[in-house]
């Protein structure tokens, strides 16, 4: 890890069969990826364990900030068990965007199957507005036009659009790729083919050794290859944003 700051961080768990103790265990590679100051990706760091675990994603990041980890503003992932309790602990300052892609996925699984092409259009048009004011405004109109219908669907929507939406407070440019941490499914992907052969990983060292290859591989091709974001918007941002924020600190004194 480069001694940079890393505005945004998105993490996953990848689950393997390892065996363990005798035993055929699922476990979850626990992965963070980071776009640092300069616009490019970099892996940051791997560890295996059980990732609906809050203290194993503590361990993961107090092991993160360890090797330099610093400066996060935005940490994308999805909805693990303990994970967003200890990105609340141990990443304070920073939000939390819950994965747009697994999202709505959960919506739908909870939504009667022959709604689910219809309430799918009218979601993909929500998370796509240009704003927060008009995504709010195709909320109330899907939570209007469903609730009945697909009342749990309905319930899984309204509590976590908050958590789905963070990304929107973000310059336009930087949206897309921060909603989901769809970065790493070309990796799941390779993770996956290679594991039809192996099926099951005789133990944790195996599973590291060829995780660790593959994320060294993709981490060299990410730091020869082009800029993933310009961030003269996000720096001009943070400081209109920082500036604003001393003017309301400013104002409170002064009350």
């Amino acid at each position: 890890m480069s001694q940079k700051a890393y505005p945004f961080v998105i993490v996953d768990a990848l689950y393997l069969k390892i065996r363990k103790d005798g035993r055929v265990v699922s476990q979850g590679a626990l992965i963070a990826i980071g776009i640092n100051e300069e616009g490019y990706r970099e892996i940051l760091g791997l560890k295996i364990g059980d990732s609906e675990s809050e203290a194993t994603w503590s361990e993961f990041f107090t092991w993160l900030k360890g090797r330099g980890l610093r400066g996060v503003e935005l940490i994308t992932s999805d909805d693990h068990g303990g994970l967003v309790k200890a990105i609340r602990r141990h990443l304070q300052g920073a939000s939390w965007q819950r994965c747009q892609t697994h999202f709505k996925r959960n919506i739908l699984d909870s939504c009667p199957k022959a709604l689910q092409g219809e309430l799918k259009a009218r979601l993909k048009l929500l998370f796509d507005a240009p704003d927060l004011v008009t995504a709010r405004k195709l909320l109330n109109d899907v939570l209007a036009d469903f609730s009945e219908k697909a009342p749990k669907a309905m319930s899984c929507l309204e509590s976590s659009f908050d958590d789905a939406t963070v990304v929107m407070n973000l310059p336009e440019p930087y949206r897309r790729r921060l909603r989901s941490t769809n970065i790493l499914e070309r990796l799941n992907q390779e993770v996956r083919r290679r594991e039809r052969v192996i099926r099951i990983f005789p133990n944790v060292e195996s599973a590291m050794r060829l995780l660790g290859a593959l994320l060294m591989e993709q981490d060299e091709i990410w730091s020869t290859g082009r800029l993933y974001f310009n961030m003269e918007r996000y720096q001009e941002w943070k400081e209109v944003n920082s500036g604003e924020s001393k003017e309301r600190e400013n104002e409170g004194k002064a009350a």
